[in-house]
């Protein structure tokens, strides 16, 4: 399917009724709150999850509001089946023109403790799951010559996080990623993003404090959760505004802006939580 369509390259163009968003992770989550605000914007919403019956489930309450909504059940971390999905999404409701990778898994633990293969699964799903993703949808994007990428990192990508020895740099991965990304095809006319987001209420939080070493619920305890939709909110924004960096609570705005000089005071206040729980 082909469309005959020309508008502005940038800014509240991007998300213009009618327009194909795709978003990895869609089911729940942050993902889904993106997608809900894509649909109530007029767009073609495409969602991307492993679980087939909850993608299904979550598709007709969104068409139960009025919304276009496709959705194919794949592993992010297999590129085969990532770009198989997309082309044939693809296939039904146009070209990409907005894509959000929001999906993600996230495992703590103590270094000595896990196990090799979550190093690896870390870095499949959230660092290679985003990449396949993106690799799918821009090479279109620069021959039409606009379009939209965002990608979910996480605040642990700013600052490594006890307890995050696996997520910390497959996140950080993402984030070299999209800085690499944003210079080099923002002249063909195509946006990118990448969002930091701190702790957010979502039933991915929700599984990871349980694994939670004490030291880390110590550190993080101080974090309060954002709600999903205030993330999707600030994704939103970035895309009409063509913003690189997404932040959606001051401090990790902060931590972004003022890193290098608060990490030494960082450190010891995670030293110091660190020895009295222990």
């Amino acid at each position: 399917m082909t469309r005959d369509r020309v508008g502005p390259r940038r800014g509240a163009g991007r998300l213009l009724p009618g327009h194909h968003a795709v978003v990895t992770g869609g089911s729940s989550g942050i993902g889904l709150a993106t997608a809900r605000q894509l649909a109530s914007r007029g767009l073609t919403v495409s969602l991307v999850a492993r679980r087939e019956e909850l993608l299904r489930q979550v598709a007709d309450d969104l068409r139960a509001g009025g919304a276009t909504v496709h959705v194919a059940a794949v592993d992010v971390a297999d590129q085969r089946a990532v770009s198989e999905a997309i082309a044939h999404l693809e296939g039904i409701a146009g070209p990409c023109d907005v894509l959000v990778t929001a999906a993600g898994q996230a495992r703590p633990g103590h270094f000595l403790e896990l196990d090799d293969d979550v190093f690896r699964v870390m870095m499949e799903v959230d660092y290679f799951g985003t990449l396949h993703a993106v690799r799918a949808v821009v090479p279109g994007m620069v021959e039409r010559g606009r379009g939209s990428v965002v990608a979910v990192a996480s605040g642990a990508a700013l600052l490594g996080v006890f307890g995050y020895s696996a997520y910390s740099p497959a996140k950080s991965a993402v984030r070299g990623l999209m800085e690499t990304l944003r210079s080099e095809l923002r002249p063909h006319g195509v946006h990118v993003a990448c969002a930091f987001p701190a702790d957010v209420d979502t039933p991915q939080l929700a599984e990871e404090n349980e694994h939670k070493p004490a030291e880390t619920a110590a550190i993080s305890g101080r974090v309060r959760p954002v709600q999903p939709e205030v993330v999707a909110t600030a994704i939103l924004r970035a895309v009409e505004s063509d913003r690189f960096a997404i932040y959606s609570d001051r401090g990790t705005r902060l931590l972004s802006g003022l890193g290098p000089m608060l990490a030494p005071a960082l450190r010891r206040f995670v030293d110091r939580t660190v020895r009295s729980v222990r």
